[in-house]
Formats: structure tokens, C-alpha cells, sequence
């Protein structure tokens, strides 16, 4: 048992450097790598330092060459607006290029930046590429963000250029971008030089003559442009994650680690071979969407889905299953709120009945901890293995996984399984040192990171070091808290700040979730720590039923504590929990549990920027009012 993964592991840890080096064999260079890892500024790192590459030549072109150029490279299917695409190889090289050209023609050259704001669509793709193409810089902010949050990103990534488009569709309405944009430029202290418009013929935007320009036209008759080779270490994508001061943290993505980083990930940890199909079902405005929609899949030569529409709703819960059967998806990754939504809707899987999915090979999900209830029933669904797997924005892959393409190990429920090569990771109590087997802690990274973990972010090494360095050094701090058991396998828990401290018991709300989920008549759950006068805090319990319960809700509340008394015991202090009609979740599908708990307190709290639907929050308000808590709670 664990024989192949205990011998890849054992290979990494003997001799890193020569691990990735044999890695990086993988992608093309322009120029070797005068080294495999410059450490010669610790804590900074840097992988594959003097090399040069270009990331959409290895995505692209090195596939047309290599006789992939009739393949398809990429499915475009939107429910929300009844369209269809394919894109193979060679085509979707010639759009990048084509678009590439038409920047240049503008000005932008290698190390500028260009901001997206794009909706799902394949024009989205084509930007991220291009500016790899170039050597530009892209950032992509979720289409549709609130101006203010866009131009905090402007001012701090100052892009010569915004590739954006007239309007997103959401299901039931459409979302004009184009008035958001421009009251970001306004609000922004920085401007851009131009902007590039997609008019989608839904909603057509008003362009500022001089500053604006038509995507369509600007790309007609443009020369193509060639790849650019950069630094190996030269940035290719900057992504923001919130800051907890409220400040966006550019996080930095280089050019050949990420390359290495996600080619070998794709074989190894996803089992992908070239010329098969994988959908990440996530946007592209999230680190899944740049790694796994954009960049994963056309570096090994598979063909990726981009799928504007939701797993509930486009039109119904079987919209997975019909993209699966369509398009022979063999592997797909999702996050566990799309299955909790669809176990909501259709909780027996009658509409998977309609399509044949028997193709389908693995489904992964990550994204926020995937509660073993949902696992279990999504193995019930689909008949093939569930697995889970954890990552964050900052390392920009996977760092704890089952490697399927190396050896399935057992699944345990409610675990990622163990660390990937290339991560060390351990669990250390709040004096720095590893806890016992099974004991919770904090989740932290010996360093040096893999490759395509962040370097650092954007312009900012002293906050690299002061935000994931500093509390414990020599590790990069997680933010996660968890155990590892005496077999290896990593369980995370919870956020560090959802660690709640009962009456001198540190108990964590995943666990107590986990509890709540396995009730029959729970669709998904969540539970925060309220601040208490005696105990220091106690536990609050959501949750949102599943269609089709006419229970009383007094009745299932009451089960529910019972639930909880008797899996943890007293010591959890678990007394209240209320029947909720959705959580407050981000529009990645995290459940914004701080925001919650700051409500609960009655702290001052503001309005998350990325929320899917911020008139939830009023809805968690009244409940936590009704239960006693939020007296004074103010945005």
C-alpha cells in the first residue's frame, strides 16, 4: 500500500532540485534555466532562474507544430445565452495572435499590464493568452465586480490597458460591465491608456471616444503577433486576493514555474492524458479559472470546457450531467457548493438518469472544505472516484491530493489525502512546534514553496513576508487550521479564525459541520463562533434544507443539536441552530463565515467584495437577531 506515492514522495524530498529539473523537461525553452532554485535571498526563492519561455507558446503553437492543430483545444458552452463553440488548436492560436497584434499595435509590450474584466466567455481566454503572448502582465478581476473593488486593483496594478466586454448573463438578468468600468477609472487615481470593448449582442456598451475602443474592429486586419520570450521568472499573471485590512494582495504567478508546476499536475495528480476532455467548472476570475480553465489543459495538449452557466438553474440541476455526456468529459473539477446546490434541487439524482455519463472518470473538488456528506453522495451519483483535494490562491495548484495519475490511495472522508511533492507540510501549535498525530494546529509549508506557488506579491516582498512568513518562520502560514493522522493524511478543518475557543476547549466549526451534514434533510450548513460572556464563545449553527423537506423546523433544529451532543459531546456547547434559506457565499461559492461571525458580535463589518448576493447578509441579520445575537451589528 502507498507504494507508488511513497516512492515519488521519497524521490522529491532526496533531491528536490533534481525532481523539478527532470519536472521541467515537460515545457519548451527558449533558454535553459542557469539554475533550479536561486535561494540566495531567503525567505524569497525564485525556480528555474536565467531560463527563458513564453507560456502561450507551450499552450499553443508547440501543439500545432507537434500536429495537434485540428484538435479541439477549447468547448465553449453557455446555457445562459444558447451558444455553442469549438475552438481547435490552430484556431484558437490565431485568435490569441490576432488579438495579441492588436495590442501591440496600441502600445503594450512585455512587462506592461493589461487588466481583464470579462464575463465567461472564450474572448476571455484569448486576453489571458495574449498577454502571455506578449510578455504583458495580465490581471483578471471577476467580471462584474463592484467599481470601487475594481479600482483599488487599478491603482495597485496600473494597466496600460482593460480588455473588457458590454455586459455579463446571469441567469434571469444581464449585468451591463461597461458602467462599472467606468466608474472604476473614474474613482481610480490611475488611468489606463485605452480599453478594448467586446459588444456581445445582448446589451451594447457606449464607448468614450478616444479612450475606448471596439474589440471587433480593433482585431480586423491586425498583424499576428509572435511569442516574446521572457525571463523564467519574469511575472505572468497578477491575481488579487482580499486582504484582511481590506487592502487586495497581488498575487504574483511567474512564467516557468507555473508551467512546470501545472503540467506535471495534470498528469500526476489529475490523470490527463493530451487529446482528452477536462472541464474546471469554475470562472476565470478565481486562481481554478487561470489554472485549470486557461492554463492547465492546453499546456499538456487536453481540450478544456469554458461553461457560462450554473450547476443549478441553466436550466435545471442536470446542467453537469448534460455537459459531461455532451462533450465526453473524462475528468471534472468542481467546488463542493456546486454539488451541495445540486443535491439541494435533486437530493434522489433523478435528472442524472437522463444522461449517460459513464465516461466520466474522476470529479475533484476543491475550493472550500468538502464535507464528507457531500462526498458520499456525490459518489453515489456519479459511481466513480470522489476526490478531494486542497489549495489555495497562493500556491496556484494543488498541495495536498490523491495523485491519480500515480496511485489512488483509500480515500479518507473528509481528508485531501497527503501532501503533494513539492509541499512539506506540517501542523505547529501556537510555540512553533509540531503537534502530536491528530492534534489540531496550525497548517504551515516548509519552505521553499514548490514551483507555481507565489514568489511574492505584486510590489510588495515586505508584505509577502509580513502577511505568510513572519508568524512562523521558515514556513509559509497557510491560514488554515487542521491535523495530519497517524497515517499522513491532512484534515482541514477550518480557517484558523473558525478555530473557536470553548470554555478553554479549541473546537473546530468544520467538525461540527461535518456533524450537521450527514442529517437527512440538510442541503449545506455552516457554523461560527459567537463571542459569550461565560464561555468565551459558543457555536451557531445554519443551515439550509434540502427541496422538498415540510418538516417542522423547530422539530429538525431540535434533532440537529442533538446531532451534535452526541458525535462531539457537551464540551461543544452547541445549543442553537436555525434553518436558513441560503448562506452569504463569495461568487466562488465560499461561505462567508467571518463576515457572519463579525455580524453575530454586533462588530462593524463591511461588505465583502466578492459576495454573490449581498441582500443574504439581511437575512442572516434577522436570524441571528431572532437567536439573540447581532444587537448591535452595523456595516
Amino acid at each position: 500500500m502507498l507504494g507508488a506515492y511513497n516512492d515519488l514522495y521519497a524521490r522529491w524530498q532526496a533531491d528536490p532540485e533534481a525532481f523539478w529539473a527532470d519536472a521541467a523537461k515537460a515545457i519548451d525553452w527558449f533558454e535553459p534555466p542557469a539554475a533550479i532554485l536561486d535561494d540566495s535571498a531567503k525567505p524569497l526563492y525564485r525556480w528555474f532562474p536565467g531560463g527563458s519561455v513564453n507560456t502561450a507558446w507551450n499552450c499553443l503553437d508547440r501543439h500545432v507544430e507537434a500536429g495537434r492543430g485540428e484538435q479541439d483545444a477549447l468547448i465553449y458552452d453557455s446555457p445562459v445565452t444558447g451558444t455553442k463553440t469549438r475552438f481547435t488548436y490552430r484556431e484558437l492560436r490565431d485568435k490569441v495572435a490576432e488579438l495579441a497584434g492588436a495590442l501591440a499595435a496600441k502600445g503594450v509590450v512585455k512587462g506592461d499590464r493589461v487588466l481583464v474584466y470579462m464575463p465567461m466567455v472564450p474572448e476571455a481566454l484569448f486576453a489571458m493568452l495574449a498577454c502571455a503572448r506578449l510578455g504583458a502582465i495580465h490581471s483578471v478581476v471577476f467580471g462584474g465586480f463592484a467599481a470601487k473593488e475594481l479600482a483599488t486593483r487599478i491603482n495597485d496594478a496600473k494597466p496600460k490597458a482593460i480588455v473588457s466586454a458590454s455586459c455579463g448573463v446571469e441567469p434571469g438578468r444581464t449585468v451591463a460591465y461597461k458602467p462599472l468600468l467606468d466608474e472604476a477609472i473614474e474613482l481610480a487615481s490611475f488611468k489606463p491608456d485605452f480599453t478594448l470593448i467586446l459588444q456581445r449582442p445582448m446589451l451594447a456598451a457606449s464607448l468614450v471616444p478616444g479612450r475606448d475602443f471596439d474589440w471587433a474592429e480593433a482585431v480586423r486586419g491586425a498583424a499576428p503577433a509572435d511569442c516574446v520570450p521572457v525571463a523564467s521568472t519574469d511575472p505572468l499573471y497578477v491575481l488579487y486576493t482580499s486582504g484582511t485590512t481590506g487592502v487586495p494582495k497581488g498575487v504574483v504567478r511567474d512564467n516557468a514555474g507555473h508551467m512546470v508546476a501545472l503540467a506535471w499536475s495534470m498528469k500526476n495528480i489529475y490523470g490527463v492524458a493530451p487529446g482528452e476532455v477536462f472541464w474546471a467548472a469554475s470562472d476565470v476570475g478565481w486562481v481554478v479559472g487561470h489554472s485549470y480553465i486557461t492554463y492547465g489543459p492546453l499546456l499538456i495538449g487536453a481540450t478544456t470546457i469554458l461553461y457560462e452557466g450554473k450547476p443549478v438553474g441553466t436550466p435545471d440541476a442536470g446542467a453537469f450531467w448534460r455537459v459531461i455526456e455532451e462533450y465526453g468529459c473524462k475528468v471534472q473539477f468542481c467546488a463542493p457548493t456546486a454539488f451541495r446546490a445540486i443535491k439541494k434541487e435533486d437530493p434522489d439524482g433523478k435528472l442524472l438518469e437522463k444522461y449517460d455519463i459513464s465516461g466520466l472518470r474522476t470529479l475533484f473538488l476543491a475550493g472550500e472544505r468538502a464535507d464528507p456528506d457531500t462526498v458520499q453522495w456525490a459518489e453515489r451519483m456519479v459511481k466513480v472516484p470522489v476526490i478531494d483535494h486542497w489549495w489555495q490562491t497562493e500556491s496556484g495548484w494543488p498541495m495536498a491530493a490523491n495523485l491519480v495519475g500515480v496511485e489512488l490511495l483509500p480515500v479518507k472522508y473528509g481528508s485531501p489525502t497527503r501532501a503533494v511533492p513539492g509541499y512539506d507540510i506540517r501542523v505547529l501549535d501556537n510555540e512553533h512546534n509540531e503537534v502530536e498525530a491528530g492534534e489540531i494546529g496550525s497548517i504551515v509549508v516548509k519552505l521553499p514553496l514548490a514551483p507555481g506557488a507565489l514568489p511574492t506579491l505584486w510590489q510588495n516582498d515586505d508584505g509577502y513576508i509580513r502577511s505568510y512568513l513572519s508568524d512562523f518562520p521558515g514556513y509559509y502560514k497557510t491560514g488554515d487550521a487542521g491535523y495530519i493522522d497517524e497515517d499522513g493524511y491532512l484534515f482541514v478543518m477550518s480557517r484558523t479564525d473558525d478555530i473557536i475557543n470553548v470554555a478553554g476547549h479549541r473546537l473546530s466549526t468544520g467538525g461540527m459541520e461535518e456533524v450537521l451534514a450527514y442529517h437527512p434533510d440538510v442541503a449545506e450548513c455552516a457554523v461560527i463562533g459567537a463571542a459569550d460572556a461565560l464561555k468565551g464563545q459558543v457555536p451557531l449553527g445554519f443551515v439550509v434544507l434540502k427541496a422538498g423537506v415540510n418538516r417542522p423546523e423547530a422539530e429538525i433544529e431540535k434533532e440537529l443539536v442533538k446531532l451534535v451532543r452526541d458525535k462531539i459531546g457537551p464540551v461543544a456547547a452547541f445549543k442553537t441552530v436555525t434553518v436558513v434559506k441560503r448562506l452569504p457565499k463569495t461568487r466562488s461559492g465560499k461561505i462567508l463565515r467571518g463576515t457572519m461571525r463579525k455580524i453575530a458580535d454586533g462588530e462593524k463589518w463591511s461588505m465583502p467584495a466578492t459576495i454573490d448576493d449581498p441582500v443574504i447578509l439581511d437575512e442572516i441579520t434577522d436570524s441571528l437577531r431572532s437567536v439573540g445575537y447581532a444587537k448591535d451589528s452595523a456595516a
